[in-house]
């Protein structure tokens, strides 16, 4: 498998001991920029690659989550053994990392980003509508329902047609690559969903779902928060695996409140737009994100905490969904539970019998 890069965090420095959480291996961006008003060019290669990335198709490339933090999340969140684990939760090897590495941190439905609003009580000229964040945030939720869809249809090779694991295909002696190539099935199922992962667990850190405001007038600089303690509704996604594209994302749209917003970033958005940088937006450096605990969002309320525990209570819901996905879907001789066995222990072939 090939060594990974370094990360750089994206976020504003931490300090020293600040660990990691949501930070992209990208190199820090200019905070404020000119908006829709500016010139702002789509590329041919960075629309190629979005639609390549979006389309979440196996033998496509894909990668996932990094840093400590982001590790510390999903090893909480998830009952597995120890070697699968890691496999998953690596914070520089592990499947949910993935997207976190070039060219995948770069496109912003990857991380729930550019769902950025301010209604025209706290923003009269915002460059942005309500429906253009919607669609941002539809986008993101399309990457995991992709990624769903995939990982159930992929996880039939771990079990034979009479329900027992195969043991060549759930073995993880020799590390996955996460480089969406046909191989192991287990590594296949862990690509698909650690990718499906990343940008729910990211939806916590960059947006006001589950934090407050910081004291002073809500604005471009200190955007509403709405204090959620539930998970998010429109990350329903087993559900929304089973149903037709259009009625889904027309389910997600009524879920989502006027007032939630992501932060904006300097990356390609859902059209292959790449803004230059984020004047007169919400902006995810320094104002909205909670990458880790020094982010300047983070020092109001507890809202560090409040993104990690989030994120932490929805990744265990996605896999008890994805578990009751696999029940659905193979049935037949206790398929699907050997499936779901394999997924999570580290010698399925003995533990699963």
């Amino acid at each position: 498998m090939a060594v990974l890069p370094p990360t750089v965090s994206r976020t504003q420095a931490p300090a020293p001991t600040a660990p990691r959480l949501w930070a992209r291996p990208a190199v820090e961006r200019s905070v404020h920029g000119r908006g829709r008003d500016a010139p702002r060019a789509a590329t041919v290669a960075g629309a190629a690659l979005l639609a390549a990335v979006l389309t979440a198709v196996p033998g496509g490339p894909a990668h996932a989550f990094t840093g400590d933090n982001h590790e510390a999340i999903t090893r909480a969140a998830l009952p597995w053994e120890p070697v699968t684990l890691t496999a998953m939760a690596d914070a520089r090897a592990g499947a949910i990392n993935a997207d976190d590495h070039p060219p995948y941190f770069d496109v912003g439905p990857l991380h729930c980003d550019n769902a950025d609003y301010l209604d025209p009580r706290h923003a009269t000229d915002y460059p942005r509508s309500r429906d253009e964040a919607t669609t941002e945030l539809l986008a993101c939720i399309r990457t995991s329902v992709g990624r769903f869809r995939t990982a159930v249809r992929v996880a039939d090779g771990l079990v034979d047609a009479d329900g027992k694991v195969r043991a060549d295909q759930s073995d993880l002696s020799s590390p996955c690559a996460w480089d969406g190539k046909p191989g192991r099935a287990k590594c296949a199922v862990l690509e698909q969903l650690g990718r499906g992962w990343h940008p729910i667990e990211d939806f916590y850190s960059h947006s006001n779902w589950a934090d407050r405001p910081g004291p002073g007038p809500i604005g471009l600089d200190n955007p509403p928060g709405l204090g959620r303690t539930d998970g998010a509704p429109f990350f329903d996604i087993r559900r929304y695996s089973t149903m037709k594209d259009a009625d889904w994302t027309r389910d997600a749209r009524e879920r989502i409140p006027a007032d939630l917003a992501t932060g904006c970033y300097t990356d390609f958005d859902s059209t292959g737009v790449k803004a230059a940088d984020c004047d007169r937006r919400v902006a995810h450096n320094l104002v909205l994100n909670k990458d880790t605990a020094a982010s300047v969002r983070s020092q109001t309320d507890d809202n560090f905490g409040h993104a990690t525990a989030g994120a932490t209570a929805e990744i265990t819901r996605q896999w008890n969904d994805f578990k009751a996905g696999l029940l659905a879907a193979y049935p037949d001789h206790q398929r699907g539970a050997q499936m779901v066995c394999a997924l999570a222990h580290d010698d399925p072939a003995t533990a699963c019998p």
